[in-house]
């Protein structure tokens, strides 16, 4: 007999990011930005400049589904793409002043999401810590498997 899903935390956990994003939607619509470029902008506010592959990392997603997001946020005014003088071959992503200002206009989700869980800050923080140590343990077994050779499957 399986487990129930609610008795297993990979369906509680993809439910609750599926709940969270429903949450960001509307404010992300009135914003005229995707969940994808919200992310980014988060990351560039976190350290401007970086390469498509160096935010790639950052969102544990491929450089090739980071490009198109990139290139819409191009597009819209809210980032741009440059050469670095340093090394050619690397092109890095700035937020513009229209970004910096979606991305400070974008608190709102925090704030929303701490008014409807009911929870506290610091209960917030204590939850997304133990879920990120989740998160990082299940990470180094698969970097560990994976360099082995062997097939956890």
């Amino acid at each position: 007999m399986p487990v129930p899903l609610d008795n297993q935390i990979c369906f509680t956990l993809y439910a609750t990011s599926m709940a969270i994003t429903r949450t960001y939607k509307p404010m992300l619509d009135a914003m005229g930005i995707t969940y994808p470029q919200y992310l980014v902008l988060n990351v560039l506010g976190e350290e401007d400049g970086l390469t498509i592959g160096a935010i790639a990392r950052r969102l544990a997603l491929e450089s090739s589904t980071v490009t198109p997001t990139v290139k819409r946020m191009e597009q819209a005014g809210l980032i741009t793409r440059r050469r670095s003088e340093a090394d050619e071959r690397q092109v890095q992503v700035r937020l513009t002043e229209s970004g910096r200002a979606l991305l400070a206009q974008s608190n709102c989700l925090g704030e929303t999401l701490m008014a409807r869980s009911g929870m506290t800050p610091k209960q917030i923080d204590a939850l997304n810590q133990r879920v990120q140590a989740l998160r990082d343990a299940l990470g180094d077994d698969l970097q560990s498997d994976s360099s082995d050779g062997s097939n956890p499957a």
